[in-house]
């Protein structure tokens, strides 16, 4: 998850800049590129946590391509695009985080909120 907004971060610095990029001809649509964001989110918490034998960047990259049916190029470009409009990319990931926090909130039953309140945690009250 820290990843995902470390990630976002560096392409919003880059996006800050004035410059227009222009928009590809084989752009990816907005949704699928949401899409193709969550499942690099998944697969690199995945690699970061060592869960059974992991993924390698080249198996992450090679997985995203086929499924999508994209290429890297394609991938690269759309993804410059977009994260070139600041405030697009932005909501391209508060739906990527919401996409995680509903898959979070399957597995442990608690949404975010639930999970950040100590009033539901077995943790002392400080007063």
């Amino acid at each position: 998850m820290k990843k995902i907004f470390f990630f976002c971060v560096v392409f919003l610095a880059v996006s800050c800049n004035n410059s227009v990029i222009e928009k590809p001809s084989n752009l990816i649509e907005k949704d699928k590129m949401v899409d193709i964001l969550y499942d690099i989110s998944l697969l690199e918490t995945v690699k970061s946590q060592g869960i059974k034998r992991g993924f390698t960047q080249s198996e992450i990259n090679q997985y995203i391509l086929k499924k999508y049916k994209i290429d890297s190029l394609q991938l690269i470009s759309s993804n410059k695009y977009y994260a070139s409009d600041a405030e697009e990319y932005k909501r391209m990931f508060e739906k990527v985080k919401a996409k995680l926090d509903e898959d979070d909130k399957k597995v442990t039953g608690k949404t975010a909120a639930e999970k950040n309140s100590t009033e539901n945690s077995d943790a002392p009250k400080v007063y």
